[in-house]
């Protein structure tokens, strides 16, 4: 496959490479310990490759990501690159305590506070340019309004028809939302004309969650999927004779045994398990591009080369016999 292939997210001219660049881990903060020096070097060389997309949010380190992000974007023409940033959670500073821009190499003293409201939405959003040092971003993302009990209602009544207007300005040209699970997207996508749905974790080479319901329904909507966390936090991309985290806590059983039935079936055929993970989730025609993070250099060219690793048939085929994977899944 093609990692620099392109794919368009709704209509208003969007396009991203099926390789983008997740966020979180550039924070430096709770998922790795990568420095603002190393996160530049990262965003730089994905660029130097030729990835397009990259994904962030305020959430990532309390603006932290986004900082980093913009720190190394201003170097290069903003036409050759698309940003996703996220709305949901709106930073508080803690009295006396720094930002991001004053501390990018340690998580910024903020706390979060989860809304989805009208003004909170336009407020965060005005927050995230100023740290990505840009005058616009091209998608837009409600994040995870199932973790308050007001989030889906606020969603619904205010942040969605928010996004829905600043598209229809040209403010932005795509809009969605970003969750770790694929019910309350599937309400969103019948109730209302979105773009994309970044899907964390549940479809991948291991977990199929989304499979059967989801992904049909967002190719029947034509809403495209941005897939996070294709390695499921770690399993698919770390030494199975360790201990490996699932969904960022430590993966049970039954899982591990799973992926390392995955993992024999590539080693029969000389694949790296990395690879088939990502080439099985962009095969999908709902997928649009998946967002991997790196937490240096050498990890982004890893993933980059995986996408382009040569994977057998026979791996596809194999994996569908012993009932890894769904018997009619699309496979490259």
């Amino acid at each position: 496959m093609d990692p620099l292939e392109k794919v368009s997210i709704g209509t208003q001219g969007v396009e991203v490479t099926q390789l983008g660049l997740g966020g979180a881990f550039l924070s430096g903060t709770g998922l790795g310990d990568t420095t603002s020096d190393e996160a530049g070097r990262i965003i730089r060389r994905a660029l130097e490759l030729g990835i397009n997309y990259f994904d962030t949010a305020p959430l990532y380190g309390a603006g932290i990501s986004e900082v980093r992000y913009g720190a190394a974007l201003k170097e290069f023409d903003r036409a050759s690159f698309v940003i996703s940033t996220k709305v949901g959670r709106v930073l508080e500073p803690v009295e006396g305590g720094r930002t991001a821009e004053e501390s990018p190499d340690n998580f910024a003293e903020h706390y979060s506070v989860d809304t989805w409201t009208r003004d909170n939405v336009l407020r965060s959003i005005e927050e995230s340019l100023e740290r990505l040092q840009t005058d616009h971003v091209e998608i837009v993302l409600i994040h995870d309004p199932d973790w308050a009990p007001h989030g889906e209602r606020e969603a619904l009544d205010e942040g969605f028809p928010t996004l829905i207007e600043l598209r229809e300005q040209g403010v932005i040209k795509a809009i969605g939302c970003g969750m770790n699970e694929w019910q309350m997207p599937a309400r969103f996508i019948r109730l209302f004309d979105i773009d994309a749905v970044l899907l964390a974790g549940r479809y991948t080479l291991l977990d199929h969650d989304a499979y059967d319901e989801f992904l049909p329904l967002c190719v029947e909507r034509d809403v495209k999927i941005i897939i996070g966390g294709p390695y499921n936090s770690g399993i698919l991309a770390r030494d199975l004779g360790g201990t490996v985290t699932f969904d960022y806590e430590i993966a049970p059983q039954h899982l591990v045994d799973q992926a390392r039935r995955l993992d024999a079936v590539c080693r029969r055929h000389g694949v790296d398990l990395k690879a088939a993970a990502l080439q099985f989730v962009l095969a999908h025609p709902a997928v649009a591009t998946a967002v991997p993070g790196a937490q240096s250099v050498p990890e982004l060219e890893q993933n980059f080369k995986m996408v382009g690793q040569e994977i057998p048939g026979d791996v596809w085929a194999e994996m569908k016999a012993e009932k890894l994977i769904p018997a009619d899944a699309p496979t490259p």
